[in-house]
């Protein structure tokens, strides 16, 4: 950080959470000289757990940035200075600094030439780009490496709005080109006749290959948005820039396997009658929340009543203690196309399977949107992973350090099961947990998993959503 500055209103990262001691700054979104509105984005602010855009405090002229891309800075450091309105050399040339603004953004890609990552999209821009049907190759990227933001594609959407012409009524057009003649409906009763439809060839219908499992029925998933192709080194490879957010995931997941003795274990849960009991509430539940009910909430319910009954699993490693938390705290591990974010439940022992439910919408979606705060990803202490999403049927997770369990979800599959020695096609789940040998052991987990396993056996007609 440069030691000179200028006069006016020092600019300082935030306290975005509790645990925040630095953040690094990523592409600024202004230069010297640009007039900035209050809560304009300045520039990126890249933390260890998510990106976020830093809004100017104040009005002004951005008189000088302290920090260039790329530079580290401790919460409450100044960034940059802004002069306020009011003095006389910001109000002398406001007007030229309004143009100039325009006219930076206009070239800024140009001006920069870094273009490497280009091809790296959000997942608020993926998101933006599907649900407004936009080609990611047509709008300019002013983040870092050219890396288009969320406000670039805001900003594109709201340029092709305003260009695009007036809805006519097709009947009106017609009267306007022939003011004289009427429609073609109202000259003649009869009917225009409608094309001969082509005759579809006849298809066979498929037939599924497996229809035992819940999930392995479905079509896997595609991205919605293709990845804007990398240039080939003619060696038959590409290279794909690493983001910050890989290189913390690709960080902690090291500090995990290196620091935490993984220990492992599975049990086997029979949910025949929360399956039952979940098809009967999906559609009133629907209707009545707009979203929908997944086994994820029966799942974090049985979770929370497991961990009441033994709270150690409510814990994390601190060197020299265990802390064991009152509240119980749940990381719920979300993928994106390019990351995976735990954004954290929190107090979900207080809350019922409907509750749950709507924590677990709502936080997926903001997880998947790029809009989660700092806050919400810290303070868990066990992580729930929904790995049956995918139809895998056996998985083992790595703790998300410094907590103390990591617990994967399987997907439903029907098997044929032994009861009273005879044979039941019944709807049987894995539940795998990865455990941390310095906190947890064996026989603590395996009376965890069985209180576990008899929590979601337990759900049935009776069970009350609220």
């Amino acid at each position: 950080m440069r030691v000179t500055k200028a006069a006016g209103t020092e600019v300082t990262v935030p306290h975005l959470a509790e645990s925040l001691v630095s953040a690094t700054i990523g592409k600024w979104m202004k230069k010297p000289g640009d007039y900035v509105e209050q809560y304009e984005v300045l520039c990126e602010l890249i933390t260890e757990k998510v990106n976020a855009e830093m809004p100017s405090p104040v009005e002004g002229v951005l008189k000088e940035i302290l920090a260039e891309e790329g530079e580290t800075v401790e919460v409450g450091g100044v960034i940059c200075i802004i002069e306020e309105p009011g003095s006389a050399t910001e109000a002398t040339g406001q007007a030229v600094q309004h143009e100039a603004s325009s006219a930076y953004r206009r070239g800024f890609e140009a001006a920069d030439g870094d273009s490497s990552m280009r091809h790296r999209y959000s997942p608020a821009v993926q998101h933006l780009a599907n649900e407004y049907r936009l080609d990611l190759t047509q709008i300019a990227g002013t983040g870092m490496g050219g890396r288009i933001t969320r406000k670039d594609v805001r900003e594109f959407i709201e340029g092709r709005q305003q260009r695009r012409p007036p809805a006519v009524d097709p009947q009106q057009a017609d009267h306007q080109a022939s003011p004289g003649r009427e429609p073609a409906d109202r000259q003649s009763p009869v009917r225009r006749e409608e094309p001969q439809r082509r005759k579809e060839p006849l298809t066979t219908e498929k037939v599924p290959v497996r229809s035992t499992g819940l999930h392995l029925s479905e079509t896997p998933r595609m991205p919605l948005i293709e990845v804007e192709p990398m240039q080939d080194t003619g060696r038959g490879e590409y290279f794909i820039d690493v983001t910050p957010i890989r290189n913390t995931i690709a960080t902690r997941m090291r500090q995990s396997v290196t620091e935490i003795p993984h220990a492992w274990m599975m049990i086997e849960v029979d949910v025949t009658n929360l399956v039952l009991l979940r098809n009967k509430l999906k559609d009133e539940f629907r209707k009545q929340e707009g979203i929908n009910l997944t086994y994820l909430a029966f799942m974090l319910k049985a979770v929370v009543n497991a961990i009441k009954d033994y709270p150690i699993l409510n814990s994390v490693w601190a060197v020299d203690k265990i802390i064991v938390k009152k509240d119980i705290n749940i990381s719920l591990a979300v993928g994106t196309e390019d990351s995976v974010i735990t954004p954290v439940i929190k107090k979900a022992d207080r809350m019922n399977i409907a509750g749950l439910a709507r924590e677990v919408d709502e936080l997926s979606r903001r997880a998947r949107t790029g809009k989660l705060k700092l806050d919400e990803v810290l303070g868990g202490t066990i992580t729930v992973n929904n790995t049956g999403s995918f139809g895998s049927i056996l998985s083992y997770p790595i703790i998300n350090y410094p907590q103390a369990a990591n617990l994967s979800f399987e997907s439903i599959v029907k098997r044929p099961v032994v009861i009273n020695d005879m044979i039941a096609v019944r709807s049987m789940v894995n539940i795998c947990l990865s455990l941390d040998h310095r906190i947890l052991d064996g026989l603590i987990c395996g009376r965890f998993l069985q209180r576990l396993k008899e929590n979601l056996e337990a759900f049935g007609p009776d069970t009350q959503l609220y």
